[in-house]
């Protein structure tokens, strides 16, 4: 885990942004706080924030490699891990005599570059996003991960190209560029709908974001051309009764050696740990590598909002040292205006909070946790998978008996049971599924934007993704539909921002091609099954997850926003910043005064909908008013740990 930084100037004028670079790569040097560095020629200069991990003592970056007749003809800057990076290494070695001068993965990235070309992403089992410049060809290769757990941002101008791990960094650049700092109303819509920015947008316009699963080269005064090399199909290879426990035993398989490779480090590894089965299989495979690991879960002092207990019952059961962190309506406040500032963009999420919190006390004990990110999105483990069963007498209606039950659903008393049943059984899959998040309808969206256009839809997000999906049955779409959406745009950000806050590391074993690899091929029944989700995972993690978490439902690390924005926990707090925003040009302030004074009443449940509005306002404090101003400081931390 690192951060990175480059600009690729368009008239060879790179050595006059070297201080500008530097200081710029400043602004996220919690990303990578053990070593900074940076390098240029005349047309690059790469900045480095290096977390070291991985070959401490050497693997510096930018990294320099190249064959032994030009050894230093490209230059590397890397974010992430790539965990089969000594097959890698030894596999060049053989084939091609490859000389390496350290014993790290930057290494093995370059130098596979070098030999196979751009198709050496799709050898690397790992997260990442890394650029490689090539000194004789002029041009530079930049790629991201197939999932998207490294994030990549871009910004191209008459001036150049920038890029790096962080947004906030290329805000410092965009000058140089020629760009402008104005903000994008598409995006601030779909933000408002969703709960995230989706890729590739941002929230300014001139800053975009590379997608997960694609490459783009880049030559000085060129914009950067952009290939995807990874796109995820869901098929179907059938499982018979004499085959079934075969690929049980290949899920927990392959799984187990996942979790073996992301376990690779020369510093501590330790796991977080939450009362639900995804992060428990990690975590009782993960103490097979290491006795002596330690678990982390947060919690709300609030009965319901946590699964504390529970995860302590796991910790124990597998063997685990367990720590604790509970966090109180104050701290959870007092963190936000940071939270958001580490985050670039706003994301919706209470949960990011919470683990915020949980990342800072992990990191006063380990450099690395492995978690259980994206089981859910490939093994089929979201309840609102089930909604095709409940709605598949809606599929056998002719289309005008489907908008007859719309327009019936529209006079029926918001609140009413059966409501939502009518409007989304009158809908087309791709009409009513967006991903996991829905905050705002149509009617509300008009009401508190005062820039609405009804013509920026999440179809503009989805319909692309639906076409990639053609011919899936209904749950292996709306997984696709995750995939491209809410894991990228939520569950992945709030991993890698909340986690690098606090320079740690986060790895994600589910997020390996080869555990996909297995997944994609489930059919529907081995996902959604005898009133359960993630079927087929839960009986292949028999042997491996205690008894008392395999069948639980998911709760995840659940924060009590509903009860909090409607008492004296932040009900003022909430007030006070809409109050003082100065987004009135943006938003109908009056009517989230309304929404915010219906929710403490009871009227409404608008907990999310005002927590979506409340971020948003919050991150134009600090990046465009610059009236909030937070508290950030540099942290010190031991290399080793």
């Amino acid at each position: 885990m690192c951060g990175l930084l480059g600009l690729l100037t368009s008239d060879g004028s790179a050595a006059t942004a070297v201080d500008l670079v530097s200081e710029a790569s400043h602004c996220m040097r919690h990303r990578g706080p053990d070593e900074p560095g940076t390098w240029h020629d005349d047309d690059l200069v790469l900045g480095f924030n290096r977390l070291s991990i991985i070959d401490i003592e050497h693997s510096h970056q930018p990294l320099r490699w190249g064959p032994p007749e030009a050894p230093d003809r490209y230059a590397l800057v890397f974010n992430g891990e790539i965990y089969n990076y000594l097959e890698i290494r030894e596999e060049l070695r053989r084939d091609y005599d490859a000389v390496f001068a350290t014993e790290g993965d930057g290494e093995a990235i370059v130098a596979a570059f070098h030999h196979w070309g751009p198709d050496a992403v799709r050898r690397l089992r790992g997260m990442f996003a890394f650029a490689v410049w090539d000194t004789e060809t002029r041009s530079i290769f930049l790629a991201r991960d197939p999932f998207g757990i490294k994030p990549l941002f871009l910004a191209t101008g008459p001036g150049g190209t920038a890029f790096g791990s962080e947004k906030k960094s290329l805000l410092e650049l965009i000058g140089r560029l020629g760009l402008g700092d104005e903000l994008d109303p598409r995006a601030i819509e779909h933000y408002t709908v969703l709960q995230y920015v989706p890729e590739p947008e941002t929230l300014h316009s001139a800053i975009r974001r590379l997608e997960s699963g694609c490459h783009a080269t880049i030559r000085p005064g060129n914009a950067p051309q952009i290939q995807r090399y990874f796109t995820p199909r869901f098929g179907v290879r059938p499982v018979t009764d004499a085959t079934r426990q075969k690929r049980y035993d290949e899920i927990a398989e392959v799984l187990s050696d996942s979790v073996a490779k992301h376990m690779r480090a020369d510093v501590t590894v330790g796991s977080f740990l939450s009362g639900g089965i995804d992060s428990t299989a990690i975590a009782a495979l993960a103490i097979r590598h290491n006795p002596d690991l330690i678990t982390f879960t947060t919690g709300f002092e609030r009965q319901g909002y946590s699964e504390v207990d529970v995860a302590a019952e796991s910790a124990e059961a597998i063997g685990a040292r367990h720590i604790v962190k509970v966090v109180g309506p104050g701290e959870f406040i007092d963190a936000i205006p940071k939270i958001v500032w580490y985050l670039d963009d706003p994301v919706a999420d209470p949960a990011l909070v919470p683990l915020y919190f949980v990342a800072a006390e992990a990191r006063k004990h380990v450099k690395v946790v492995l978690s259980g990110e994206g089981a859910d999105e490939l093994f089929g483990g979201y309840t609102i998978y089930k909604e095709p069963l409940s709605l598949s007498a809606f599929d056998r209606l002719p289309t005008a008996l489907r908008r007859l039950a719309g327009r019936l659903s529209d006079r029926i008393p918001e609140g009413t049971r059966g409501k939502s049943l009518l409007h989304r059984g009158s809908l087309t899959l791709e009409e009513r599924y967006y991903g996991n998040a829905r905050s705002f309808d149509d009617a509300r969206l008009r009401a508190v934007l005062r820039d609405y256009r009804p013509e920026w839809t999440h179809t503009d997000v989805t319909a692309p993704i639906y076409a990639m999906s053609e011919g899936l049955d209904p749950v292996a779409r709306m997984q696709h539909v995750d995939l491209f959406t809410w894991l990228r745009g939520d569950i992945l950000v709030k991993a890698d921002k909340m986690t690098m806050a606090n320079s740690l590391e986060l790895r994600v074993p589910f997020l390996d091609p080869e555990v996909f690899r297995v997944a994609e091929t489930l059919p529907y029944d081995e996902k959604i099954a005898h009133g359960t989700t993630k079927y087929a995972l839960r009986q292949a993690l028999e042997q491996i997850v205690p008894a008392h978490v395999l069948h639980r439902k998911k709760l995840g690390f659940p924060v009590p926003i509903r009860h909090w924005l409607a008492g004296t926990e932040m009900f003022d707090w909430a007030h006070e910043t809409i109050e003082h925003s100065q987004t009135d040009h943006i938003l109908n302030k009056d009517a989230i005064v309304s929404m915010l004074n219906e929710h403490r009443d009871g009227v409404v449940d608008n907990s999310r909908r005002l927590w979506t509005l409340l971020m948003f306002m919050v991150w134009h404090g600090i990046f465009v008013e610059r009236s909030i101003v937070p508290d950030i400081t540099d942290h010190h931390y031991p290399v080793r740990l």
